[in-house]
């Protein structure tokens, strides 16, 4: 990912963009290396001509603007940091520039979940890992590297399909990047008899995947909503008809396809006696638990994920951070 010195934002003009020239060269880099916008979209985003984006560009990689990490933040993401820490009780916030274009929020985080990652990654250290479009994203920015003795456990039960949202793949992939050993939960993550459930749960080789989930050190989760667009109802792993009951049993999140309500307790629904997956209860006990998520439509959710999971680390775009911020805030003068 590439990362910014940011200078202090000056006043802009009547179509948006930064006055300064300085402010200027640092959007055109991050829209170009970060969102991926080409340099005739960057132009016209800035309202300039390709060829003085090209040379802004030049300049940045000629100045060093352009950097591997980050080597600095603005006043207001570290504000946002601060706040949201404070507010709910977090060890560690980090919040990334929100895109300009919604969609992309999922790439962003999972830049900056990729570049956590591979920091907290040691030795010896068992990592527990969810699954979901923003993890997904951070596959790709991961710093590869060989690592002795490292064990990466899916929390969640694959999918009979095999595609990019399996947790199963996640779980391999993150393993890949750093040599270490995957171990998968190998069954499916909804079943169709809760009592099957209960007595897959007594075979010896999930027994110990359970007992190596009880021992990780920190684990990695995304979040879902109830809507059509979550991951699970969008891909067809449970049906947009379990939405309506969902909600009104109280749900607001998903977190390891086990649905929670506002206080991050499970709902009692169906849908919760059938899933193959870590409980919960599990996942509170890590010692590190970090949060990966983002989007205005899941302030509900993030909340209720940081109740249900007791994460102590939230990575977030700055849009959420301040839909969290003022949705705390409200309710706590209600």
């Amino acid at each position: 990912m590439a990362n910014f010195d940011r200078p202090e934002r000056p006043a802009r003009e009547a179509n948006g963009a930064p006055r300064g020239s300085a402010d200027l060269k640092v959007k055109a880099a991050w829209l170009y290396y970060v969102e991926g916008l080409t340099q005739e979209q960057v132009a016209r985003h800035l309202n300039v001509s390709r060829l003085k984006v090209l040379r802004m560009l030049a300049a940045c990689n000629d100045e060093g603007v352009v950097r591997i990490s980050i080597e600095g933040e603005t006043a207001s993401q570290v504000a946002l940091e601060r706040s949201l820490e404070a507010q709910f009780d977090l060890d560690e916030v980090i919040v990334v520039p929100s895109p300009t274009d919604p969609l992309a929020t999922p790439k962003m985080i999972g830049h900056a979940a990729a570049e956590y990652i591979s920091g907290a990654i040691y030795d010896g250290v068992t990592v527990g890992v969810g699954w979901g479009a923003t993890l997904h994203q951070s596959l790709g920015s991961l710093a590869r590297r060989t690592t002795s003795d490292v064990a990466v456990v899916s929390l969640l039960g694959g999918l009979v399909r095999s595609q990019w949202i399996n947790p199963s793949f996640f779980a391999w992939r993150m393993a890949e990047a750093f040599g270490a050993e995957s171990f998968a939960l190998t069954a499916p993550v909804y079943l169709s008899d809760p009592a099957l459930r209960q007595r897959l749960w007594q075979e010896p080789q999930l027994r110990a995947l359970l007992e190596r989930a009880k021992a990780m050190d920190l684990a990695f989760v995304g979040v879902g909503g109830i809507s059509e667009s979550s991951t699970v109802f969008q891909h067809g792993i449970l049906p947009q008809s379990d939405i309506a009951s969902l909600k009104r049993a109280g749900a607001v999140a998903d977190v390891l396809c086990q649905f929670v309500n506002a206080e991050g307790q499970l709902v009692d629904h169906p849908v919760n006696r059938q899933v193959m997956a870590i409980d919960l209860d599990v996942l509170k006990a890590t010692p590190k638990v970090v949060l990966v998520a983002g989007g205005q439509d899941k302030l509900a959710a993030i909340q209720a994920a940081l109740r249900a999971t007791g994460a102590k680390v939230l990575i977030t775009d700055a849009s959420t951070a301040m839909g969290l911020i003022k949705q705390n805030q409200a309710a706590a003068t209600a």
